[in-house]
């Protein structure tokens, strides 16, 4: 779960949850006992004020090396919903909104395999706007022979994991709070600082609750004590 690379919603409202998910994640070492500079700065996890740094306007794409560049494409095709922008001499670029891209993805048969469990970025996300949308994505994914490898309430988000083609990790994920005030609340309880990664669900089960009649609220509200 920690430090990965969150697509912070552009419009209305997304860009202080976004701030939300950078914070809990950012906060991770302390919440696992090592003490860092920044972790004096707080006594539970919070969503910050923003400061007056320059900022970027939003966080644009990802780029990923490949041997097998036709199946990341098809995989990223049916994972985002993406389409391709770009197709040319070993490099293929994906959108799924009106970025050019968001994804690039490019061809490097010279390059060594990646080696597991190595220093390097764990994994990155993307949020949906509801836990219907959430619940659309991974039904329509299971369909298709795509299965998550992890699916967990994290307390801010219900994320489920999937690995692509070359082994990258990558959450889908939505939010379980609806606005920064409601989150901030929950923080200041220490549910999460007593337990930051979360609980793991049963995405199968949380569908089956949904299309019952269970209110979104009830599904998505954080299982830490």
């Amino acid at each position: 779960m920690f430090i990965s690379a969150h697509l912070p919603a552009i419009h209305a409202g997304g860009a202080a949850l976004a701030r939300a998910r950078f914070a809990y994640y950012v906060s991770g070492s302390r919440l696992l006992g090592e003490e860092t500079e920044m972790s004096h700065a707080v006594d539970y996890a919070r969503v910050p004020e923003p400061n007056a740094a320059p900022k970027p306007a939003y966080f644009a794409h990802i780029v990923l090396y490949t041997k097998r560049r036709a199946e990341m494409v098809d995989w990223y095709k049916k994972v985002l919903g993406a389409q391709v922008t770009a197709d040319s001499k070993g490099l293929s670029f994906l959108t799924y909104d009106d970025e050019h891209h968001r994804v690039a993805v490019i061809e490097r048969n010279d390059l060594g395999d990646k080696v597991p469990d190595t220093i390097g970025m764990a994994h990155f996300a993307y949020t949906y706007n509801s836990l219907g949308d959430l619940i659309g994505i991974y039904e329509y994914l299971k369909s298709e022979g795509i299965t998550p490898y992890r699916q967990i309430n994290h307390g801010p988000t219900t994320s489920v994991y999937y690995h692509d083609p070359d082994g990258n990790a990558v959450e889908l994920q939505t939010d379980n709070f609806e606005s920064v005030e409601a989150l901030n609340e929950w923080f200041a309880t220490g549910a999460f600082d007593r337990e930051p990664i979360g609980v793991t669900i049963d995405m199968s089960d949380i569908a089956a609750r949904y299309h019952a009649g269970e209110s979104e609220m009830s599904l998505k509200k954080p299982l830490q004590d």
